[in-house]
């Protein structure tokens, strides 16, 4: 099979969602808690999802436009909390948490939170106002450093750069001040519905190459 997508032909844009979200697999997935100027606290997973900087510390988060946009909400609330407050959650989800984050997938109105809707204990924040996902074994408090908008057209992505504020380590998946991968057992977004699990680690230094004298 070959896609040329520079071909003058129109391009079928759900096929070319599942090349991509097939093949760029497994995925990390930020379970992004923020709240409305209401008090209403959100909580949304997202697969488009990795880390832009260490120094300064930036995790990159990316929100693709509804298919269909409603005309009252232009954007997910994610992105309509964030350009309010400039602040939320980046929580990690483990294994046993799968059904807790897929619950929190489903199109709520804005005035609902996944947290009350789902029966998920917030955990408060230290630098910031939004509340954490208290069974998360990971958690990075954050604060809205750039939004850069991809495509505005359906389908199109917008990406939130996040200034990591603070990072909560729960004492089962640390060890020696380090996040211990074997017992931090994340989940990765594959393809449609599919997920893994990360079970297993394999460990291989990187090849040191010789400099030319």
């Amino acid at each position: 099979m070959f896609v040329d997508l520079l071909a003058d032909t129109p391009r079928d844009v759900p096929h070319v969602y599942r090349l991509l979200t097939s093949g760029v697999v497994p995925r990390p997935i930020a379970w992004v808690s923020t709240r409305r100027a209401e008090g209403v606290d959100n909580l949304a997973p997202y697969s488009f999802f990795t880390v832009a900087s260490v120094q300064p510390p930036v995790l990159a988060v990316t929100q693709v436009n509804p298919p269909n946009r409603r005309a009252d909400r232009p954007h997910k609330d994610t992105l309509s909390n964030l350009q309010q407050s400039g602040e939320c959650v980046v929580n990690v989800a483990s294994s046993d948490q799968l059904e807790l984050m897929n619950a929190c997938a489903g199109d709520y109105p804005p005035d609902v939170s996944e947290f009350d809707a789902a029966g998920i204990e917030r955990a408060p924040s230290v630098h910031v106002s939004v509340p954490g996902v208290a069974i998360a074994p990971v958690r990075y408090e954050c604060r809205l450093r750039q939004i850069l908008p991809v495509a505005s057209n359906p389908m199109g992505g917008t990406m939130m750069l996040l200034d990591v504020v603070a990072i909560h380590v729960h004492e089962s998946v640390e060890a020696n001040g380090e996040i211990s991968l074997g017992q931090h057992q994340t989940l990765g977004k594959m393809g449609g519905d599919g997920y893994s699990v990360a079970k297993e680690d394999a460990v291989l230094a990187r090849p040191v190459l010789n400099k030319p004298a």
